[in-house]
């Protein structure tokens, strides 16, 4: 228990390691534990993880599996072999069968799915091409330190809080407050982590949950929990304008949050950020404010397939108000974009470009740089939508260059209704305000209204106070574990699953581009997708079963619908192996559905 008797956190928690957790050999650090029984396997046991052909326990390791550490590429002391491609290209290979020192190189295995290479892992993590900085939000360059930046220790300081329960003062420092956006953690034990999610420990239907619907919705840390109770019990009130005590707290707790907003974006100004009830709103509140403003007769806008109906809906809409068009980017069968169909959509008329970092549906993560210099080169505004990726990739809005970015709180262990409109600066103050009303006005009369800058201009009304407070705690708890610890571990455990289901007899996986998130879009033949979901609900297993707001996309596979595990890094093997064994006696008839 901290010192205000909340249960402790992560970031409270002991950090040893467990005998049997095995270290990387020269530098010391733990390998990140998959959970359930699962640590971070060795080369020889990758190879009989991933091999196409069963290994007998007879059998001798493979040739090469004594000659360098477990799992070397998380050695700090090894430098990066050279890439033998460029990253994102896709090789036909041969059928001959790899040793265990090519179990890194860059061809895929036989099940469709490499694993990384040692210049690929550190480009999965911060690829010019699919918008994760180099060295951003303060990790030390390639240059001038080790060659895995994502594994340094962090000097910061994280105090408890230390506010006895009943006391009214200044609110507490919660865990990860003072964390350094991008500071880079030694690889976390998801079982550690697990115990800060109390909801994991409910039952369904007699069963533990096993919550693998993160897509649609994140659970939620003990410590924004906290906050959230702490808010109401010593700092609830309207902000801004009141001269009270209780009216500076709030707006203190409010403001702050929006400045970890920024630093969590790597945004240049606190005034680029923007508090909206979520992703659908904030993509609402560009369309309705500069695309009314902005786009006229014949002007065309680009989206892409991979689209969640949030993002394509509000365009069609102002296209059809204006007289302008909507052109698609299509998409391979993998689900990757085709960027030189992209390439020819892009003309002077194209007046906004607006796509997801990664689709909710597949998990495809999209070339989001590239994609965003390819349409600022024809003078386009990107509203890029970061959903699906925050709570999973680094996000760094000048990196990207985009004009916008959106995301929701609930997509990223935070509160429901509360959201982010990131955008330019300059921009937002030369756009007219979407709604009117209290709080965005510097004055009114009868005849004229002055407006606030941003972000106050749209801000009218009394805003989701508690809920953004909240949102700051969750980005705190993200930045306590290291957003490219939880990217490399989630990457880890994708591989896992993804190999798992399909050794499923008659499982379809839909989305099999080479690079995405923690999504596992499936169809079982001969089974509806809502009574597999109805099945997998009846032993306490929480996947997402329809179209996920995004039609297009899964009819582009002839499909209406399909079920939808999604990860975070509160998952472990134990979950992915529990969906497994269920599935496979969905397909074997021993569920009555």
């Amino acid at each position: 228990m901290s010192p205000n008797g909340f249960p402790a956190t992560v970031a409270d928690a002991p950090r040893s390691v467990a005998p049997s957790v095995p270290v990387a050999a020269s530098s010391g650090l733990p390998l990140a534990d998959l959970g359930g029984g699962h640590a971070v396997p060795d080369d020889a046991q990758l190879a009989q993880l991933l091999s196409p052909r069963p290994v007998s326990h007879n059998e001798q390791p493979a040739a090469h599996a004594q000659d360098h550490a477990p799992f070397y590429f998380l050695q700090q002391d090894v430098p990066a072999k050279p890439a033998s491609k460029a990253f994102g290209s896709n090789p036909v290979t041969s059928g001959s069968q790899r040793g265990t020192s090519d179990w890194f190189s860059n061809t895929p295995s036989p099940a469709g799915f490499g694993l990384p290479s040692e210049a690929e892992l550190i480009a999965l993590l911060k690829p010019a091409q699919f918008g994760l900085p180099s060295g951003s939000g303060g990790a030390a360059s390639s240059e001038s330190a080790a060659p895995y930046y994502f594994l340094e220790h962090s000097q910061a300081s994280h105090s408890a809080p230390s506010v006895k329960h009943g006391q009214h003062a200044s609110p507490p420092s919660w865990p990860g407050s003072h964390a350094g956006v991008g500071t880079a953690r030694p690889p976390f034990d998801v079982n550690v982590v697990r115990r800060d999610f109390p909801i994991l420990q409910e039952r369904v239907n007699g069963r533990q949950l096993v919550w693998l619907d993160n897509a649609a919705t994140t659970q939620k840390p003990q410590s924004v929990i906290d906050r959230l109770s702490y808010f109401y019990q010593h700092e609830n009130s309207n902000i801004h304008r009141a001269a009270h005590t209780l009216a500076a707290r709030a707006t203190d707790a409010y403001e702050s949050a929006r400045d970890k907003v920024r630093g969590f974006l790597n945004a240049a100004s606190s005034n680029e950020i923007v508090f909206v009830r979520g992703t659908t709103e904030a993509i609402n509140l560009v369309a309705q404010s500069w695309g009314r403003q902005n786009i006229v007769k014949d002007d065309e806008i680009v989206i892409s397939w991979l689209e969640h109906h949030a993002n394509i809906v509000p365009w069609q809409q102002l296209c059809a108000e204006k007289g302008a068009k909507l052109r698609v980017i299509p998409v391979d069968d993998d689900g990757q974009i085709l960027l030189d169909e992209y390439a020819k959509l892009l003309t002077p008329k194209t007046k906004l470009v607006s796509f997801t970092q990664v689709s909710n549906a597949l998990g495809t993560i999209t070339p989001a740089k590239q994609m965003v210099e390819m349409a600022h080169s024809v003078g386009a505004k990107v509203l890029v939508d970061g959903a699906q990726s925050v709570s999973h990739l680094r996000a760094d809005v000048q990196y990207l260059d985009c004009d916008w970015f959106v995301f929701s709180g609930h997509k990223i262990f935070g509160p429901t209704g509360i959201g982010v409109l990131y955008g330019k600066e300059a921009l937002l103050n030369e756009t007219q305000p979407w709604q009117g009303g209290g709080n965005m006005i510097k004055d009114v009369t009868f005849e004229h209204t002055q407006y606030h800058a941003a972000p106050g201009r749209f801000e009218a009304g009394t805003g989701n106070i508690a809920d953004a407070v909240g949102l700051g705690a969750a980005l705190d708890y993200v930045n306590q574990l290291g957003i490219e610890n939880i990217a490399m571990y989630e990457h880890q455990l994708l591989q896992y699953a993804t190999h798992q289901l399909r050794s499923i007899p008659g499982l379809r996986l839909i989305g099999t581009a080479e690079h995405k998130a923690s999504v596992l879009s499936f169809v079982l033949k001969d089974h509806k997708t809502e009574h597999v979901g109805a099945a997998l609900a009846r032993e306490g297993i929480a996947v997402r079963s329809g179209h996920h707001c995004a039609q297009p996309i899964l009819r582009r596979f002839g499909l209406e619908a399909t079920v939808r595990p999604s990860l975070a890094f509160y998952n472990n093997c134990a979950d992915v192996d529990k969906l497994i064994a269920a599935v496979r006696r969905i397909q074997n008839g021993q569920h009555a559905i």
